[in-house]
């Protein structure tokens, strides 16, 4: 099967690399034009705070009734001024040229604009001019254009190849930041294309560096192992039922083949249906522990999840095993400190089937003269359920694999039992969010399962 891999332009990281390039572009384009403007305004302001600066130093070279000076100074000024980036008007009434490098007849008084053509200068060359009466006489200073707009040009240059320039960068740094990505969005896909074809063992490879794609995948990993797990045990619960049920269905179909001998010739076949109704009921008893153990995992059993104290369902389950244990030359004692609360949220119920499980199992697999324990205490935020006794134990390789289900020690196998209970006991406690520890006493066997404590309730 094979898969359709989407194009770079099509990919959600390329898409928002440029959608966050193009919202940069706009905010540099948009702070570029102020600027631009700023700076204009600021070009034009100085450009006439020159030109009003030259008409007073001319003008202040006037005396009364001298225009000699005013016309020698008018003259000077027009001569320094070769490249015509400066020129001068000076007319008398009738508008007859007494000095400068044209005629102004024309201007109004204060800053104008207007076009000369004069010789050297490109045609229509654009000037900024500041004209008034000085002794009777029009005098006009103008300054060119030329040198601001040349800033401006500049400027805009400037900030046209600084638009592309970012434009390039942004794309292409948009490419390759969305090439990383997808490429870590394709293994995501990859390895869940491989697990829907079987390979449950695929996994999303990490960069480790801890950002929200490394979180995630680790989440997905973290949730195929728990698929694997869950996998790997339904087949080994499939083998082992396949295992463990062969023997009694075996011993079933003897004992009914037995009866119907017997019944062929006349003979009493009470005993034999006695056995066959024993080992029926053990497989039922079987069927029946594993189906309550599916039904714990699936949680349906949190909606009777209430705030309850957990010292008397282990006095309850003491008082109850207690004659049981002595009777089987074993003894079993309780610990509860008095008038002490230990509040947990969970199923009272079931947490009275776990205690007996673990109480019966110590009991099924101890000799004689065992000693059991039950007692709670509390550690920091957690309330501890103690299961202690002084029997052969469980080897520390063997710990994890009791929790099985149909799991039994070599040990345990001649003994009645279904290798179920143990793994209700685990079924219980995650459900309970509960954690379980498996200790060696030296001798025995010690279990201590840690709750979540809690207020009590209106404390």
């Amino acid at each position: 099967m094979s898969e359709t891999r989407p194009s770079l332009l099509r990919s959600t990281p390329f898409r928002l690399a440029l959608t966050f390039a193009f919202l940069f572009l706009l905010a540099f384009i948009l702070s570029g034009a102020t600027v631009y403007q700023l700076m204009s305004a600021s070009l034009a302001k100085q450009l006439d705070q020159s030109i009003k600066e030259t008409y007073s130093l001319i003008a202040s070279t006037y005396a009364e009734s001298d225009e000699e000076d005013l016309i020698a100074t008018v003259r000077d000024h027009a001569q320094f001024s070769q490249d015509k980036d400066q020129i001068f008007s000076l007319t008398d009434r009738d508008g007859n040229r007494l000095a400068g490098d044209f005629t102004a007849s024309s201007l109004p008084d204060g800053f104008s604009m207007f076009a000369a053509n004069l010789p050297g200068v490109p045609p229509d060359t654009e000037y900024r001019a500041y004209s008034g009466i000085v002794g009777g006489n029009n005098l006009t200073v103008a300054f060119s254009l030329s040198e601001t707009e040349d800033l401006e040009t500049i400027a805009l240059m400037s900030f046209g190849w600084a638009t592309l320039f970012i434009t390039g960068v942004a794309v292409a740094g948009g490419a390759v930041l969305a090439s990383r990505v997808q490429r870590r969005l394709d293994g995501i896909a990859n390895t869940m294309v491989d697990v829907s074809h079987g390979r449950l063992d695929a996994r999303i490879p990490l960069i480790g560096n801890g950002d929200d794609i490394d979180a995630v995948s680790a989440q997905v990993n973290a949730a195929l192992d728990r698929l694997s797990a869950l996998v790997d045990g339904m087949r080994e619960v499939s083998a082992n039922i396949a295992h463990d049920l062969k023997t009694p269905l075996n011993r079933l179909q003897m004992i009914l083949e037995s009866a119907a001998d017997k019944t062929a010739s006349g003979e009493d076949v009470s005993g034999e249906l006695t056995d066959a109704r024993t080992e029926s009921q053990q497989i039922n008893s079987t069927f029946d522990a594993l189906l309550r153990i599916a039904q714990i995992e699936a949680g349906a059993r949190k909606a009777r999840f209430v705030d309850l104290d957990v010292g008397p369902v282990v006095e309850t389950i003491g008082e109850v095993y207690a004659d049981v244990a002595e009777d089987d030359g074993k003894s079993l004692v309780t610990e509860i400190i008095p008038d002490t609360k230990w509040f947990i949220h969970g199923d009272r119920d079931l947490l009275m089937q776990m205690l007996a499980n673990l109480v019966e199992n110590a009991l099924r697999h101890c000799p004689p003269d065992t000693a059991i324990e039950l007692s709670v205490t509390r550690e920091g935020s957690h309330v501890l359920i103690h299961v202690r006794d002084n029997g052969p134990g469980i080897p520390a390789e063997e710990r994890e694999k009791v929790f099985r289900r149909l799991y039994r020690l070599d040990t345990s196998r001649t003994t009645p039992g279904s290798g179920l209970g143990l793994s209700l006991v685990k079924a219980v406690a995650d459900l309970h969010a509960a954690a379980i520890v498996l200790e060696d006493r030296n001798p025995g066997l010690g279990v201590t399962i840690s709750f979540p404590a809690i207020r009590s309730p209106g404390a």
